[in-house]
Order: structure tokens, then sequence, then C-alpha cells
């Protein structure tokens, strides 16, 4: 065996082991039928280590990221225009896989669905936000449903943690220690997920049947279809904006093995080295490359972004509910957002977004297999636009900070 099959089986060894539990699962719900439920407790114990873990490592990864930030960084201009570029683009991306999911709707044709919907019941929006973003007791905080509000506190302490100075050392010392604890928890605790959700899986398609396939199948068609398009025609616009059509050219021609070590290790931190190289090769100033495409790995995330609205409509679809209500919208469009940069520099994080999915809407528990899996088959493709994206906001971040004429005046 070569060295470049080993890294290929390496980098995607947990999801090669997770398809190979889901098609087990598989081969299991259509056998068993509904006597499969028997096996259901083993995917309700991997779910519940999953939901056990989320709080102390959201915490964790929030407080000290925040904490241990530099302050003698230069921020600057170039910071406020990475922020809204980031921005930009991923509500961009989420806004266009909206417009898709009405051209492409997802079946409805799921019944059984109906016996484990839990009943939400209609608010104002104020009073939706309100909840969301707020709890009236600190207890009420660990609580799952209150976990939007349980990112906000802890954005605040990391915050109050950076203001606080050489006093609070020791206490950044901890976070620190707790967010190396707790992802090494999440892995172990990830090693046991094509058992536990092969068992889910399973569990869904001795109950569901095989309707479940085509909400699976018709969500991969339009992720994969919408986000080859997204990628060769807007990241060319954006290249387009940056630098005209030499930025295009410039883009293209550098972007080629970024892409490639996108797709060979499924990370969007190991593709920043290839970034990095390909910024330089991009005529973009190394005090840009340097701050955008670090920071953009964890932060910046236009296939999660697709991927988010993908998983929330296929939920939504399954439970016969109407995704395109203006207020279901633009709720997904804020958790999207979030879940970009929470999922970031998070081993499996995309599953932590997940479940913050499932506690915004209130869906059913059973649901989150759903949306993991969904996640899992699209991770390749999704890793490419993250990544790749990176060095297209660089450039668009020298545009808007270097002026227009900036890729001529270097080349």
């Amino acid at each position: 065996m070569n060295e470049g099959t080993q890294g290929f089986l390496k980098n995607y060894a947990s999801i090669i082991r997770l398809l190979l539990g889901i098609l087990l699962g598989t081969f299991l719900g259509l056998y068993l039928g509904n006597r499969v439920e028997v096996i259901k407790p083993i995917g309700d114990i991997f779910l519940n280590l999953l939901f056990t873990a989320v709080i102390p490592l959201i915490f964790f990864a929030i407080t000290s990221a925040i904490g241990n930030i530099d302050r003698t960084k230069k921020m600057g201009r170039v910071m406020v225009v990475m922020i809204f570029v980031f921005l930009a683009t991923v509500l961009i991306s989420a806004i266009l896989t909206v417009f898709t999911v009405w051209i492409f709707p997802l079946p409805q044709q799921i019944d059984t669905a109906s016996n484990i919907v839990e009943n939400v019941h209609p608010s104002s929006f104020g009073e939706q936000a309100t909840s969301l973003l707020t709890v009236n007791e600190f207890s009420e905080l660990l609580f799952r449903k209150s976990m939007l509000a349980f990112i906000i506190f802890s954005l605040f302490i990391g915050f109050a943690t950076l203001r606080s100075g050489e006093i609070a050392d020791p206490f950044k010392k901890f976070l620190i220690a707790g967010d190396e604890v707790m992802k090494q928890f999440l892995i172990m605790i990830m090693k046991l997920a094509p058992i536990g959700l092969g068992a889910y899986f399973a569990y869904q398609v001795g109950v569901f049947g095989p309707q479940l396939f085509g909400t699976y199948g018709h969500s991969m068609a339009i992720y994969y279809g919408f986000c080859t398009f997204y990628f060769l025609v807007f990241f060319s616009i954006y290249a387009f904006i940056a630098g005209g059509f030499l930025g295009v050219k410039i883009f293209w021609k550098n972007n080629i093995i970024p892409t490639f070590t996108a797709v060979s290790t499924c990370s969007s931190v190991a593709t920043i080295p290839a970034n990095l190289a390909a910024a330089r090769a991009m005529k973009i100033p190394e005090h840009i490359s340097n701050l955008v495409i670090p920071l953009g790995a964890p932060l910046h995330k236009d296939g999660s972004s697709v991927s988010s609205i993908i998983k929330i409509a296929a939920v939504f679809a399954i439970m016969g509910k109407d995704f395109m209500d203006p207020t279901t919208i633009l709720m997904a469009l804020g958790i999207t957002i979030v879940v970009s940069m929470v999922e970031g520099g998070i081993p499996n994080g995309g599953y932590i977004g997940e479940i913050l999915v499932m506690t915004v809407y209130g869906f059913p528990v059973e649901m989150l297999p759903v949306v993991m899996i969904i996640g899992t088959l699209v991770d390749p493709m999704a890793t490419i636009l993250n990544a790749t994206g990176d060095a297209v906001s660089a450039m668009l971040v020298t545009r808007f900070t270097e002026g227009k004429n900036w890729l001529k005046s270097v080349i």
C-alpha cells in the first residue's frame, strides 16, 4: 500500500467507519422492520453521551479562544472588513440554498414521522428571540434547549477574561486545560459513532421504511449540485469583484492545490498551509493572508452554511412541516451564522452545530441522526467550500482595504 493510499485511509477512516455502520444499520432495518426497535437503546446511549458533553465542550472552546487572544495584535480595518466578508459570503450561500430548496423542494412523504413529532407551540418573533437568546435562571443555561443562550454567555465570559488582564492568567490556563480535556472526551465518544448512529439508522429504516432514502438522496442531489455551482460560479464572482478578470485567472490558477488538499484531508485546518502558499501566489499581502486564512479555518464556512440549511429543510420535510415560513427561514439563517462559528476548531464540531439545530427548533431527538448522517455524507464537498473560500475571502479583504487596483500594482 503506497503512502497516498495510507494517507487517504487515515484522513477518511472515521467517515469510512461511520458509513459502514450506517450501511449495516440499513440492512438490519430492512430485514427486521419494526422489530429493530430493540436496538434503539444503543443509539440512545450514544446520543446521551453526546448531549452531556456538548455544554462543557462549548463553554471551554469559546471562552478559551476569546480569553487567550493576544491583545497586542493589530485588529483595525482589516479585522472589520474580514468579519464583514465572512458574514456576507456565509449569508449569500445560505440564502441561495434556501432559494434552491424552494425550487427543488424535498419530498414530504414519511407519514410515520408524525408519531414522534413534538408539538411546537407558536409564539411571536419577540418571544422566540427572548427565549432563544436569554434565560432567567443560571441553572437553565445548562439545559440543552438553552444552548444559544449558553453560547452567548460563554462569549461574554471569554471577553470578560480577556479584559481582566494578568490577574486572570490562572483562569485562562484552566480554560485551556478544560478545552483540551473536552476535545479528547469528544474524540472518545465519537469512537462509538459507527455503532450508535448505525443502531439509530437501523431504527429509522425499520420504522420509516425505504421512503427515508428518498429524503437522503434528494438532499445529497441538492447539496452536491448546488455546491458545485456555487464553487465554480460564485467563487469566480468573488474573485472578479476582488481583482477583475485577472483576479479570476490568478485565483483558479492557484486554487488547485488547496482544493485537492481539502478533499484529501477533509479538514479546513489542514488546508491552511496550502491556502497560505496559494495566497502568496495570488499576491495577497501577508499581513492580510496571515490573519484572514488562519481565522477563516474555524470561523468562515460556506460549505457548512449550505449543509445547515439542507439539514433543517430535510428534517422539516420528514416531519411534514413548512420550511418556507419567513420566521423559520430567518431563524435558519441565524443558526447558520452561529453554526459556522461554533463548529470551527472542535473535532467533530459539526455535530455540535447539529445539536444546536435540534434545540432551537425543538425537534425530537429521533431527528438528530438525520442531520448527523447528512453532515457526514456532505463532508468532503463542504470542506472544499469551507477551506478554499478562505483564499477568495482574503482576496476580497485585500480589495476593500488596499483598493481596486491592488492586484495590478503588484503584477
